[in-house]
């Protein structure tokens, strides 16, 4: 995507309209990413609704909003920068609503993926043109506070939509949920309309077939490992589904290589602090959302939680987040960039072992000191990388930068979901047929779930680490 703009230079915001602008922002992008987090609480509901989805099914529901929403993003910024910020914006939200309605209404598994499809369409619109709308209304010398509002909102949607969810879900069904984002949406809407300034336009290039591309190519990696286990790794459609996903990512990068205006430019990866900030973000992505997957259906299963009990209970993992990160680019100003990363990745797969050992009798307040284990590693890490990987695109190319970031945080949290949700669907199913009673064989799919995603953790964390060590040796003084 490359933008120059075709009209005067941006005149800020009138000063009577600037302080709305920031919270209006927000709330719109804390509610979009709110409804990842509360969708993961609605699974065992949704498991023993009349809909009787499937294991796999049950991960197309949760990954259908994340894997659109992440395909989405860059040519959704694109969009704004063509049709005008504040529109895309007021249709990213009519969309998601109508989305929320759809799920809301859905009597067939089909139709819930639609409503979870169109939603993810309606966020990745919403997303990057709050980003633009609040930097073109933040008054000079204010865009660094605005911008670190914007990026806690992004943090807290989570924490958000554990507690709304719960709270909903702990007295209506799950499609109450749905119906609740609805009208969300509907007054964020006119929120927007009433506060927010109206950006210049710019000329921006849609690159339509490369996105696809990355949808598809995307979509494909996710069925061969989202329908591995129910038709069979060696079939026909899973091996094909994996070769067809090499080839599109390879025609992706091909035609990246060739179009003008590219979707994403692929030679920004010759950039060895850029590759490794942006594998970093996919990679702590994959370990809180294979968490976030696992956690809502541990402690209703095994712990016997309700609803509500079970979202206050991760409550304290976003708080801790919130509070580690302002100190996070601090220490990796003084250590450096790789131990700062190396230190937070390493926490996060600790934290995950340690999860690995809970069972039906550990105590809240041990489970909890692993919980904020991964917390404080999250927290260390996620400034550092968003920070490597905007620092190294060049500024005629930033917008691209920070569509790579949202895509790479939420194609991590499709592939966290899927691979654990995965290892745990076929664990559970062995154990049970086995004899296991349904506690036991839960409680010992979600600990080799837990070993594996932090295994990944660990082996790809070392390449990143490797990657940002490798710029620290090459960077000049000062840089």
């Amino acid at each position: 995507m490359t933008s120059t703009l075709t009209s005067s230079p941006p005149v800020r915001a009138a000063s009577g309209r600037r302080r709305p602008v920031t919270p209006a922002m927000c709330a719109c992008v804390l509610v979009a990413q709110s409804l990842v987090a509360a969708m993961n609480l609605a699974i065992p509901k949704i498991a023993a609704s009349g809909l009787h989805p499937s294991a796999a099914q049950l991960l197309w529901i949760v990954d259908t909003y994340v894997l659109v929403f992440a395909g989405l993003l860059i040519p959704a910024g694109a969009l704004g920068d063509r049709f005008g910020r504040k529109g895309v914006l007021l249709t990213g939200l009519g969309v998601f609503a109508a989305g929320t309605l759809l799920c809301a209404l859905a009597n067939g598994i089909p139709v819930l993926l639609a409503g979870r499809a169109v939603s993810g369409a309606g966020a990745a619109l919403l997303v990057p043109a709050t980003m633009s709308v609040l930097l073109h209304a933040a008054p000079p010398g204010r865009t660094a506070g605005a911008v670190a509002a914007w990026s806690t909102a992004v943090g807290v949607g989570g924490m958000a939509g554990n507690a709304g969810g719960a709270l909903i879900l702990q007295y209506l069904p799950w499609q109450a949920l749905f119906c609740a984002y609805v009208p969300l949406a509907l007054a964020l809407l006119a929120w927007v309309a009433a506060v927010a300034p109206r950006v210049p336009r710019q000329t921006a290039v849609l690159d339509l077939p490369g996105s696809a591309l990355l949808v598809l190519g995307a979509t494909a990696l996710l069925f061969g490992i989202i329908e591995g286990p129910g038709l069979g790794w060696t079939s026909a459609a899973v091996t094909g589904s994996f070769a067809l996903a090499v080839v599109l990512f390879a025609v992706f990068v091909r035609h990246g290589l060739r179009a003008a205006h590219p979707v994403l430019d692929p030679r920004l990866f010759r950039i060895p602090r850029l590759r490794a900030g942006t594998a970093g973000i996919a990679l702590t992505f994959f370990g809180m959302f294979a968490l976030f997957y696992v956690n809502a259906q541990f402690l209703q299963y095994v712990k016997g939680y309700s609803p509500l009990q079970t979202g206050c209970a991760i409550v304290p993992l976003a708080l801790g987040m919130v509070a580690v990160t302002r100190y996070g680019m601090r220490w990796a100003r003084r250590a450096g960039e790789a131990r700062a990363v190396g230190g937070g990745l390493v926490l996060i797969a600790a934290g995950l072992l340690l999860l690995s050992t809970a069972d039906a009798g550990t105590p809240y307040v041990r489970y909890l000191a692993f919980l904020l284990v991964m917390s404080v590693g999250a927290g260390l890490a996620m400034p550092t990388l968003s920070h490597a990987i905007v620092a190294s695109v060049p500024a005629r190319r930033s917008g691209m930068g920070s569509g790579l970031q949202g895509a790479a945080r939420e194609l991590g949290a499709a592939l966290g979901i899927a691979v654990v949700g995965t290892v745990l669907s076929v664990r559970f199913a062995a154990g049970t047929g086995h004899g296991a009673g349904t506690v036991s064989a839960f409680t010992d799919a979600t600990a080799l779930g837990y070993r594996i995603a932090a295994g990944v953790v660990l082996v790809v964390g070392g390449a990143v680490v490797a990657g940002l060590r490798t710029r620290a040796r090459s960077a000049p003084a000062g840089d």
